[in-house]
């Protein structure tokens, strides 16, 4: 039977899609292993992978960059070129997964999907998790408790599924605070 290790991912950008606008840092950390139908938790806190990385374009909006806390001009001289960044990231991927499938694990999944996608595509060649290999918190919740996927947000989750870690914007911070929530999802 395959392993899969399930990796949450959380993403900073400097607008709202991928191309026109630039993946700012993203933060990425193993939350937990799935064999058959058991799940076991990893401590977040283990394995983990950050990187700010180099803007592709001047093409940016400030509220959406603001929301991170990074400098752009910082990005601009001191960032990772984004293909050395996805190189490693996909790197670091393949070796915390050992032979098994890597699975992104992200809340929303939609947004961090489409970055780390289309950077994984466009910086390193191909995606370590494949086309379709993600896992939406989001919708996990609203399947296990039953409820409209509108219904499934933080604020009306039940409090002891959530992380008690702040979220702060930090793409790593808040990729540690999402492996939480899904090992609290998958206890459910």
């Amino acid at each position: 039977m395959k392993t899969e290790t399930y990796i949450s991912v959380d993403v900073e950008a400097d607008g709202p899609i991928p191309g026109p606008y630039s993946m700012s840092s993203f933060g990425m950390t193993v939350a937990g292993r799935m064999t058959g139908r058991v799940f076991e938790p990893v401590d977040p806190q283990t394995h983990t992978f950050y990187a700010e990385l180099r803007p592709i374009s001047d093409d940016h909006v400030p509220e959406a960059l603001a929301v991170s806390g990074l400098d752009r001009e910082a990005l601009i001289r001191d960032g990772q070129e984004p293909a050395v960044a996805m190189r490693a990231a996909a790197t670091w991927i393949r070796e915390v997964s050992g032979t098994g499938a890597s699975v992104l694990a992200a809340y929303p999944l939609s947004y961090d999907w489409m970055w780390m996608y289309w950077y994984f595509m466009r910086f390193a060649g191909a995606s370590p998790f494949g086309h379709s290999r993600c896992l939406d918190m989001k919708t996990l919740y609203a399947a296990k408790a039953g409820v409209p996927v509108g219904w499934a947000t933080k604020r009306q989750m039940p409090k002891h599924l959530l992380s008690s870690r702040p979220h702060t914007h930090n793409a790593l911070d808040d990729a540690i605070e999402q492996a939480e929530l899904l090992q609290n999802l998958m206890a459910y």
